[in-house]
């Protein structure tokens, strides 16, 4: 089993929205991806509520293998919401590892 987890620091304002609204669309659009992807075997998004320059968005998404990793990340459906959050983002951080 994978686990990939990503963190992103949102601009204070993006495609016209500021980042409390970018998160949130963030989130649905991550977020409807559940049960659309093979190997895709949960993913949820959280929204920080603490602010004080912590990360503002979380993914934490599970995989059946490494090979599952690499169809979800070049799925059309999870690559039409790359340009959207990557316009949106200041930082981001990631890890992947194996159980």
């Amino acid at each position: 089993m994978i686990k990939h987890i990503v963190m992103w620091k949102l601009k204070e304002e993006a495609h016209g929205n500021d980042k409390a609204t970018n998160a949130r669309l963030i989130k649905e659009k991550l977020e409807n991806l559940n049960g659309k992807i093979d190997g895709l075997l949960k993913l949820e998004v959280g929204l920080d509520f603490l602010g004080g320059g912590n990360f503002d968005v979380v993914l934490y998404s599970e995989l059946a293998s490494k090979s599952d990793l690499d169809v979800y990340q070049n799925h059309p459906l999870h690559q039409a919401t790359l340009p959207f959050i990557r316009e949106a983002v200041e930082e981001r951080k990631a890890v992947d590892y194996e159980l």
